[in-house]
Parts: C-alpha cells; sequence; structure tokens
C-alpha cells in the first residue's frame, strides 16, 4: 500500500511563492495518475493538478492554470506542486493523491485510491 507524505504548505502574502512536496513511500509509477487537490472552511474538496504517468501529460483546474505548476523526481519518489501569484482564495488544505486505475476521469475525487494527510496553505491579503 502507497503511503503519501504531503509537506511544504505555510503561510505567504498575497503573490507570494510556495511549493509544495508529496513524498511517496514506493514507487508510485505503478499508479495511472498522481494530483493535488485542496479543500478550503466550508467547501468541498476540489481538484488541482494531475499528471499522467503513462504519457506525463498534465490537467490543471482553470483557477490556478498558469500560476501552479506539477512535478516530480522519480529518484525520491516525491512530486512537487509550485504554486505562484498565490491569491487569498487559493487559502485550504492541500492533499496529494494517487490514483491506481486507468479508469475514471482524472480530476475525479472518488477515483483517487492513496491520500496524503494534507498541508495547511494560508494566503494573507
Amino acid at each position: 500500500q502507497v503511503q503519501l507524505v504531503d509537506s511544504g504548505g505555510g503561510l505567504v502574502q498575497t503573490g507570494g511563492s510556495l511549493r509544495l512536496s508529496c513524498a511517496a513511500s514506493e514507487r508510485t509509477s505503478s499508479s495511472y495518475a498522481m494530483g493535488w487537490f485542496r479543500q478550503a472552511p466550508g467547501k468541498e474538496r476540489e481538484f488541482v493538478a494531475a499528471f499522467r504517468w503513462s504519457d506525463g501529460s498534465t490537467d490543471y483546474a482553470d483557477s490556478v492554470k498558469g500560476r501552479f505548476a506539477i512535478s516530480r523526481d522519480d529518484a525520491k519518489n516525491t512530486m512537487f506542486l509550485q504554486m505562484n501569484s498565490l491569491k487569498p482564495e487559493d487559502t485550504a488544505v492541500y492533499y496529494c493523491a494517487a490514483k491506481v486505475r486507468r479508469t475514471g476521469p482524472i480530476r475525479g475525487i472518488a477515483w483517487y485510491d492513496y491520500w496524503g494527510q494534507g498541508t495547511q496553505v494560508t494566503v494573507s491579503s
């Protein structure tokens, strides 16, 4: 079973940057995709970004496109989310996740099998 550990969250001012990390207990390349999700207080968890191992393709929510970038370091079994030009509405707990199955939408929360514990990102105005 894959274990994921999120880190890198913190408090930053509007316009600032953060880089989140997701360390996996083993190689996650056997999974179909890896993704980032977030959940703000009082709101449902939502898709942020993801990539597919098969072809390296990426997908981003419209709200973060052009500001966030997902990447990985295969040697360290680690995935990253570089977040630039942060806004107060980006404030949330961010979770990384691994999707084993090829079926189901890459943005679909219910289709992900393994989750990190979450890391808090707070953007002050």
